[in-house]
């Protein structure tokens, strides 16, 4: 298992439970498939640098996960493809 950084920006149009829905499904990607979220962090509303689909800002979210190299890459195909996720970006951790 190595450790991952995952950061993720999910649309501010969205309301209260279909925003909760997304964050919960985020987390399920990782936590179905025999991996472990160590650390989340709701990092809240931001403007966005600019506008990304015509969204001017977002929320953001950090996520520390345990992972295999297999479940990041089809984390990675299924947030491509979700709509309400505006951005995201993976970062492997090194020396840990």
């Amino acid at each position: 298992m190595t450790n991952y950084e995952i950061m993720f920006i999910v649309k501010a149009t969205l309301d209260d439970a279909a925003l909760n829905n997304v964050v919960k499904e985020t987390q399920k990607l990782i936590t179905d498939n025999k991996s472990k979220v160590i650390e989340f962090k709701d990092m809240g509303r931001k403007k966005l640098a600019y506008p990304i689909n015509k969204e001017v800002s977002g929320f953001y979210y950090l996520m520390n996960v345990e992972a295999t190299h297999e479940v990041i890459r089809e984390f990675d195909r299924k947030l491509r493809i979700n709509e309400n996720i505006l951005r995201h970006l993976i970062l492997k951790k090194e020396g840990e």
